[in-house]
């Protein structure tokens, strides 16, 4: 798919989606940058000046929104659509599964997976009419390994990486190709507003301690994060290669970090994954420990997926 192209790209507003969207102008493709925070969106487009980048709100959790959106593009495009689609919106649940509310898992998911799925879902079809697109979704290391106290965030990765598979397999006789992005450690603020309920635990929840391991074991985490041009050129060369691998992992080097977990024994991955959770153990008889507020449990903010 070498040339200019049109390409929509969700989470725009900062991040990884950020940087991709700015790049990919500058390069000369037509490019939809998209997201919830019109202040950032219009940040962006001045950024973009002299640039071929449009932004347009969107809210991938709500179906009015995603089919307004799908219509404009119609419009602006006389009903060619894109040639492109970056799903890249998404944000991260912290927090010990024990005490993250159904409310806010079923958030998680609905801007992971079901928003994800219902862009797809609007876009894909002129894809497969035409006969050639891409579909690019951004994953995660994350969706091959687990952490723990990441394990809401990290399940939905899980079902975008199942997802992907049985898409690429279901649409590639239309000409269609859907490929995964899985960025390691990357700087952006993800990590920062991902980790910020690190520090406010309930005092009483058994998790306290391993709150504060956590802290420590996200600066040493941080000290290998690479900046988001890594995503982009991994974005990049999905969009530009006649046959697009089925997965890029950006950097690179993540690659033998993940080949060498799924050679290891579970025992042996839980044992190294397990020292982040070897707190001192909750005493003082049965009583259940008062859940945290739902600010201390999680996020609530649009971040860029990684």
């Amino acid at each position: 798919m070498k040339g200019s192209r049109t390409i929509l790209i969700t989470g725009a507003t900062a991040g990884i989606g950020r940087h991709a969207a700015l790049h990919l102008a500058r390069k000369g493709h037509r490019v939809f940058a998209t997201g919830r925070r019109q202040a950032a969106l219009d940040t962006l487009r001045e950024e973009a000046a002299g640039t071929r980048l449009e932004t347009l709100t969107l809210d991938v959790t709500d179906e009015r929104s995603v089919t307004a959106l799908a219509a404009e593009i119609d419009k602006r495009t006389d009903g060619y659509g894109v040639d492109v689609l970056v799903n890249n919106a998404g944000y991260g649940c912290f927090g010990p599964l024990e005490e993250i509310a159904d409310a806010d898992l079923r958030r998680q998911y609905d801007t992971n997976v079901f928003g994800l799925m219902a862009v797809t879902r609007a876009f894909l079809p002129k894809m497969r009419e035409r006969g050639y697109g891409r579909v690019i979704n951004v994953s995660s290391v994350g969706g091959r390994m687990t952490f723990p106290f990441m394990g809401a965030y990290n399940s939905t990765k899980y079902a975008i990486e199942s997802l992907s598979d049985a898409l690429r397999r279901e649409v590639a006789r239309f000409g269609v190709r859907v490929v995964l992005i899985e960025p390691g450690v990357i700087k952006t603020e993800f990590a920062d507003r991902a980790l910020d309920l690190v520090g406010g635990p309930a005092p009483t929840s058994p998790y306290a301690d391993v709150y504060a391991r956590s802290l420590e074991f996200n600066e040493l985490f941080q000290r290998t994060a690479v900046g988001p041009e890594h995503t982009t050129r991994a974005i990049e060369r999905a969009i530009e290669a006649r046959w697009p691998k089925a997965r890029y992992v950006a950097p690179y080097r993540v690659k033998f970090v993940l080949a060498l977990v799924a050679l290891l024994p579970t025992r042996w991955t839980d044992a190294l994954i397990g020292t982040l959770t070897r707190g001192s153990p909750s005493r003082g008889g049965p009583q259940r420990p008062t859940p945290p507020s739902t600010n201390e449990r999680r996020t609530a903010t649009e971040l860029s997926a990684n």
